[in-house]
C-alpha cells in the first residue's frame, strides 16, 4: 500500500477496506536474525513504580542525574527514558479493596485482544501490533487480574515478512490465540496484510514460536482456531461477500473450514456460515473477528459488527455443529456502547472485537477492545484491552452488556489479590538502558532497526545512528518507541548530541503514522544550536517553535507533557533541575485516531536522523 491507499482511512470502516486488493503471497526468505536483535525474551529493564513513587523518580537516577558522556559523530546517545502516567480518574477513584482492579486491564494501544487457557489455570492474552516489531505481545496470568508480559509471539524477522512499504496500520491484524489439549499445542493465527493468513505454534508459550505456516486457501482477514473435544480443528474467519459480489459497502461473510492438526493443512470446502450479519435485513457491516466455542454441547459463534468506531459491537449465534447452521440471538448485540450519551462522564466507546474464556473455576470472562476518548471521539491511546465477566440468560445465551449498560471502569474478582506491579492504573516506568537488550515495552517499525541502534556501543546508554531515512517513510526507521497508557502523561529522555548540519536532528518523537507526528529535537540552524518542535504531516515538515541554546550544551533533557487535549514540550540544559518551555497548548488531536484514522495508538520514543 502507498500513502494514498490509507488516506482518509476511517475507524468506522473495516480493516478490509484498505487490503482487498493486496496480493496474498507466501512468506519467503525465512532468515533468522535473532542474534542481532535486542527484543528477545529477557529480563525487563524497566522499573515499574506505584503512583505514590512517581514524585521521587529523581532518586532512581532517571530525571535529574544525567550520565556523563561526550558527543560522538552522527549518533544520538540517550541516557534514560522515563514514562509517568497520572490520569485524574485513577487519582479520584482509588480501588476499594485488594480484589478490585481497573478497566482497561491493558491501558493504551492493545487492540484486538484474544485469550486462551490450558485448563490448568494458565491464561495467555495476545494483541495486534500491525507494522510494529516485535509482533504480538504475549501476556500471562494465573488469575485474570495480574498480568505480566512474557514475550512476543512474533519475535524474529522470519516471522514477519514484507513489512516494509506497508502503512503503520498495515501488517499484523487481529491475532487469535488458542490451545489444543489433544496435542498440548498453542496456536496463534493472524493476517499479515502484506503476505496473507498464517499461523505459528509452540508447546512452550514462554519460549519460541514456530516460523509462519501459510494458509493460502484462507482468504480474508481475522482467522481464529477452534479445537473441538474430539481433537478436530477448524478455522473461522471474515471473508468477501458471496461470489465476491457485495450488495452494499461493508457486506461481508464468515466462513469455516476444517483443519488437520497432523498435516497443518485445511481440509475440504470453506463454508459460509454467516452472510452480512445477525440481522441481514438491516444491512449490517463488517462482521469480523469471529470465534467459535463449544458450551454444554452447543456451538456458539461470536463476531464483531458495525465497524471499529463508535458503532462497534459484538453479536452471538448458536448452532449444532462448527458449520452451523447458526441462529442469531434475538437479544443481540451482547456488547456495545453505541447508544449511550456521548457526553457522559468517563465515556468508554467502540466496544467490540471480543473473546471469551472459561476459568478453571468454571466461570466465564470476556476480553475486548474499547476506547476512552477525552472529548467527543478524540483520544491518542488507541483501542485498549478491557475485561468483563460474562453473564448468561436462562436459555443459555452469553452477554456482557444489555441496552443502556456501561462498561465498568472498576471490577472485582472474588478471591484474587491484586499485586503491586499490575498493568493498570497510574504508574511510572524508567529505563536507564543498563541491559544489553531492550525491554519488552520497546518497539521499532517494520523490522528490528538493529542497524540503527545499539545498547553495547556505549554501555549504559542507547545509541541511535543518524540515518538518511526519515520517520515519514514506509521503511525501517531510526525510531525506538513505546505505547502511551494515559491521557495525562510525561515522557522524558536525556540525550547527548552534537548536530553537524541543519538537517541532522535527534530527540523525542510522537508517532501516530507517517503523516501525523510531533518531533522535539536538538538540531542547528544558521544561528547555531537549537531545540525545535516540528509537526510532520502530509504537507511536509513545519517548525512550530524553536529555542536557541548554547553550542556547548551537548547534554539535554527533553520532555513532553500531555493533558489529554493538549501537549507541551520542554528542554533542560542542567540535568532536569530547570526547564525551558519550547511550546505549549499544542493540539494533541493531530495524532489522534479521530483525525489521523488508522488502527494504532500514538507511540512515543527516541529518534535520530540525517534528513529531518
Amino acid at each position: 500500500m502507498d500513502a494514498t491507499d490509507m488516506k482518509g482511512m476511517e475507524p468506522s470502516g473495516s480493516r478490509l477496506s484498505e487490503v482487498n486488493n493486496i496480493n496474498l503471497q507466501c512468506l519467503t526468505n525465512h532468515h533468522n536474525h535473532r542474534k542481532n536483535f535486542g527484543f528477545m525474551k529477557t529480563k525487563l529493564t524497566l522499573m515499574t513504580l506505584s503512583a505514590a513513587m512517581v514524585g521521587i523518580l529523581g532518586s532512581c537516577g532517571s530525571a535529574t542525574d544525567a550520565k556523563a558522556i561526550e558527543p560522538q559523530k552522527s549518533v544520538a546517545i540517550f541516557d534514560s527514558f522515563t514514562y509517568e502516567g497520572n490520569d485524574d480518574y485513577y487519582n479520584a477513584n482509588p480501588l476499594a479493596d485488594e480484589s478490585s482492579f481497573y478497566n482497561p486491564i491493558l491501558p493504551g494501544w492493545y487492540s484486538d485482544p484474544s485469550i486462551c487457557t490450558n485448563g490448568d489455570g494458565d491464561y495467555f492474552l495476545a494483541t495486534s501490533t500491525f507494522t510494529y516489531f516485535p509482533g504480538v505481545p504475549l501476556f500471562h496470568s494465573r488469575d485474570l487480574v495480574n498480568w505480566k508480559q512474557v514475550g512476543h509471539v512474533l519475535s524474529r524477522p522470519s516471522q514477519l515478512q514484507n513489512m516494509e512499504k506497508q502503512h503503520v496500520s498495515g501488517g499484523i491484524f487481529a491475532p487469535a490465540i488458542a490451545y489444543n489439549p489433544a496435542n498440548k499445542t498453542y496456536y496463534m493465527i493472524t493476517t499479515n496484510v502484506g503476505s496473507g493468513n498464517f499461523f505459528v505454534k509452540t508447546q512452550d508459550p514462554f519460549g519460541e514460536w514456530s516460523d509462519p505456516i501459510m494458509l493460502p486457501e484462507v482468504k480474508g482477514i481475522d482467522p481464529a482456531f477452534f479445537f473441538d473435544e474430539d481433537g478436530k480443528g477448524y478455522i473461522v474467519n471474515n471473508d468477501d461477500a458471496p461470489d465476491n459480489n457485495p450488495e452494499y459497502p461493508g457486506h461481508r461473510t464468515v466462513r469455516v473450514v476444517e483443519f488437520d492438526t497432523a498435516t497443518d493443512k485445511c481440509v475440504g470446502e470453506r463454508k459460509i456460515v454467516v452472510n452480512k450479519g445477525c440481522r441481514p435485513e438491516e444491512k449490517p457491516i463488517w462482521c469480523e473477528g469471529p470465534h467459535i466455542y463449544k458450551i454444554k454441547g452447543q456451538y456458539y459463534l461470536m463476531t464483531a459488527e458495525g465497524g471499529t468506531s463508535t458503532w462497534h459491537s459484538e453479536v452471538i449465534y448458536r448452532g449444532p455443529s462448527p458449520f452451523g447452521p447458526y441462529t442469531p440471538w434475538e437479544g443481540n448485540p451482547i456488547l456495545t456502547q453505541r447508544t449511550l450519551d456521548r457526553n457522559r462522564v468517563n465515556p468508554i466507546t467502540c466496544a467490540g472485537h471480543a473473546d471469551l474464556v472459561q476459568t478453571k473455576e468454571g466461570d466465564w470472562w470476556s476480553v475486548f477492545l474499547a476506547c476512552r476518548p477525552v472529548k467527543d471521539d478524540m483520544e491518542n491511546l488507541g483501542r485498549e484491552t478491557f475485561m468483563m465477566p460474562v453473564k448468561w440468560t436462562e436459555d443459555g445465551w452469553p452477554y456482557m452488556t444489555r441496552e443502556g449498560e456501561t462498561v465498568p471502569m472498576q471490577l472485582r474478582r472474588e478471591g484474587v489479590k491484586r499485586s503491586s506491579d499490575v498493568t493498570f492504573g497510574n504508574f511510572a516506568r524508567v529505563d536507564n538502558f543498563t541491559d544489553s537488550v531492550l525491554g519488552m515495552d520497546w518497539m521499532t517499525l517494520r523490522g528490528t532497526a538493529g542497524n540503527f541502534y545499539s545498547l553495547t556501543d556505549n554501555p549504559g546508554f542507547l545509541t541511535v545512528k543518524c540515518a538518511d531515512v526519515t520517520s515519514s517513510e514506509k521503511a525501517v526507521i531510526p525510531y525506538i518507541g513505546r505505547r502511551i497508557h494515559h491521557h495525562n502523561y510525561t515522557a522524558t529522555t536525556g540525550v547527548t548530541f552534537d548536530p553537524e548540519h541543519d538537517k541532522q536532528c535527534a530527540g523525542l518523537l510522537l508517532m501516530k503514522d507517517e503523516t501525523h507526528q510531533y518531533l522535539l529535537a536538538k538540531t542547528r540552524n544558521e544561528n547555531g544550536h537549537c531545540v525545535v518542535l516540528r509537526k510532520i504531516s502530509e504537507n511536509g515538515v513545519e517548525d512550530l517553535a524553536s529555542k536557541a541554546i548554547n553550542d556547548d550544551s551537548h547534554n539535554l533533557k527533553l520532555k513532553v507533557d500531555s493533558k489529554g487535549l493538549d501537549l507541551s514540550f520542554h528542554y533542560s540544559a542542567d540535568g532536569g533541575r530547570t526547564w525551558t518551555e519550547v511550546a505549549s497548548g499544542v493540539d494533541a488531536g493531530f495524532t489522534s485516531t479521530a483525525k489521523a484514522g488508522g488502527f494504532t495508538g500514538t507511540t512515543v520514543g527516541v529518534y535520530a536522523s540525517n534528513n529531518i
